[in-house]
């Protein structure tokens, strides 16, 4: 277990030193290209910037106006009757749309039942299991300017569905 924590703590080191060997070999201006790379960088920030001030204000809007809420006494009938804890439905929903957001349902929910509790135990896994879709296809095919997206919401969206099945089975065992 010893040997794990030294591969783990010397990983990023070696990393950084491997790059910069590659490229000294190469006979790349390693920093002048870094400096290249910075500036592509921010440049891109500066693009996606509006889109990822908008997916803020409507997730800001969507927590504030009770909508989650309401969403969750409506579908209450649909969630105890499969099984699904009722009270992770609108991290579920706002997982697909802010990190961020589901990350202060998450704490919200951490605080009311436990991290160690059955609900607490199957939202972390999911969390680990999904991925913000709307915010990852929004920002990503913004700055690429791609605007035929194919099967990808349809398949991320399946993806999604599926580990958050797996998170809850993951859990229920556990838990058996």
């Amino acid at each position: 277990m010893r040997w794990l924590m030294i591969i783990s703590d010397l990983m990023i080191p070696l990393t950084f030193a491997s790059i910069l060997l590659y490229g000294l070999s190469r006979k790349v201006p390693v920093y002048d290209t870094f400096i290249e790379g910075a500036k592509d960088g921010f440049t891109t920030v500066l693009n996606i910037l509006p889109t990822i001030i908008g997916l803020m204000i409507a997730v800001g809007m969507v927590r504030a106006s009770g909508f989650l809420d309401i969403l969750n006494y409506l579908i209450a009938p649909l969630t105890d009757h499969l099984g699904y804890p009722t009270e992770a439905v609108p991290l579920t929903i706002m997982r697909l749309i802010s990190s961020a957001a589901s990350t202060g349902l998450l704490l919200d929910l951490f605080e009311r039942y436990g991290p160690d509790s059955f609900l607490g135990r199957f939202v972390s896994i999911m969390m680990s299991s999904t991925e913000t879709v709307v915010y990852t296809m929004s920002v990503y095919f913004m700055s690429l300017k791609i605007t035929k997206t194919r099967f990808t919401l349809a398949g991320a969206l399946f993806a999604n569905l599926v580990g958050i099945i797996a998170s809850l089975l993951i859990t229920i065992r556990l838990y058996s």
